[in-house]
């Protein structure tokens, strides 16, 4: 996991809660918290602090996941505003993911490891997004997708009705752009 993950992680931490709760959290993991926004670490560190994050605050594991996908939305969006402002609408960049954003970011990080998406339109306004990825980080893509549509002030429903963690090797988030 990229160490920008785990600084957006901590600006959250801080801004709801304090600085005191974060370093306690990282006490709690005995790790030092310092995170290079290049350098890769571990998904399990990531894993392990968002489980104490969860432990602390009393917020459920899978709300706090959603609500960092939305702050990591405007995390990596301020570090990186041109992958932002190359498409016009929600549905464009969320196409822009895999093609654009992801080959991007593979030239500019060794093996970062990233989730991939295939793309299904409908007539009826919706977008299917298939994600497939070893971290199982599904519900962080929800958040991410929640973050951008709040972004591109558009009006979304999402329905997750495949799942890896029910035993699928894919998840399946259907967009519906209301």
């Amino acid at each position: 996991m990229k160490g920008v993950i785990f600084n957006v992680l901590e600006e959250m931490v801080v801004e709801q809660y304090s600085m005191q709760v974060w370093n306690e959290i990282l006490e709690s993991q005995s790790v030092d918290g310092i995170y290079t926004a290049g350098e890769s670490y571990p998904d399990e560190e990531l894993f392990n602090l968002v489980s104490s994050i969860s432990d602390k605050t009393g917020m459920m594991p899978n709300t706090l996941i959603e609500a960092f996908g939305v702050r990591l939305f405007t995390g990596l969006a301020t570090r990186y505003p041109l992958f932002i402002e190359a498409e016009d609408t929600l549905k464009g960049f969320l196409k822009s993911i895999d093609s654009v954003i992801h080959t991007e970011v593979r030239k500019l990080y060794d093996n970062p490891n990233l989730p991939d998406f295939e793309y299904a339109e409908n007539i009826d306004d919706t977008l299917l997004m298939r994600y497939r990825s070893p971290r199982k980080l599904c519900i962080l893509a929800e958040g991410l997708i929640r973050g951008a549509a709040t972004h591109y002030n558009t009006k979304i429903t999402i329905d997750h009705p495949v799942c890896m963690h029910r035993g699928s090797d894919h998840c399946d988030l259907i967009l519906r752009f209301i």
